[in-house]
């Protein structure tokens, strides 16, 4: 099989023989991957900012011991 033959039988298997997802479906899972991912942005900033004052804490503590 040739390179050409490759693609042609590639691009006419995508064309017939692949079931696309319907326009609703691809809303619908957008609006799930979106809204996903801003969940877990706003999750993984609160948890940054848990851990960035826990630490500043813990080194103020520890500062101010030595001295």
């Amino acid at each position: 099989m040739s390179f050409a033959e490759y693609i042609k039988e590639s691009f006419t298997e995508f064309r017939s023989k692949v079931e696309w997802p319907k326009w609703a479906d691809l809303q619908e899972s957008t609006t799930i991957v979106a809204v996903s991912t801003i969940v877990l942005s706003i999750f993984t900033f609160g948890i940054d900012e848990v851990f960035a004052k826990a630490l500043k804490n813990i080194i103020g503590i520890l500062i101010n011991a030595v001295n």
